[in-house]
């Protein structure tokens, strides 16, 4: 295997491309047999959320796409020409066994209560920075997304 065996991904931003592509790069690196984490905090941490009482997911309410579409609109084009959406790419982790965290301090920055809901599809580990940096291994790689 070239490249990092390990693979710690920081999102950070909550701009739907950059998290969706972070979910690419989890997917296909945790299918090549790499050991993968995903770090959500600040507005990327929309992505957790439990849906609304309409039903939408929390990813719905990320920032817009590069291009100005709001998430689902993105996402629907990204599915129309073939490319993998949002809900798979995350069923595609979670299957895939990428350990998703949830940043502490991201939920109290975005001032959500202690409890909010999360995705209950989703297995997700809250902590801080410093349970971060211990899962990540020392010859692993680690990206800011």
């Amino acid at each position: 295997m070239e490249g990092p065996e390990n693979l710690s991904i920081v999102l950070f931003a909550g701009g739907f491309d950059r998290v969706h592509y972070a979910l690419v790069m989890a997917s296909a690196a945790a299918a090549t047999n790499r050991k993968v984490t995903l770090f959500f905090t600040g507005r990327a941490l929309n992505t957790l959320l439990a849906g609304d009482s309409d039903g939408a997911p929390g990813w719905h309410r990320l920032d817009p796409a590069d291009d100005g579409r709001r998430p689902a609109e993105r996402d629907a084009a990204f599915t129309a020409n073939g490319l993998a959406g949002f809900e798979e790419l995350l069923e595609a982790c979670v299957m895939l066994k990428v350990t998703v965290m949830a940043c502490e301090m991201g939920l109290r920055a975005l001032g959500l209560p202690a409890g909010v809901p999360l995705r209950p599809d989703v297995p997700v580990k809250t902590g801080g920075v410093v349970t971060f940096l211990n899962d990540a291994p020392k010859t692993g790689a680690i990206l800011f997304v």
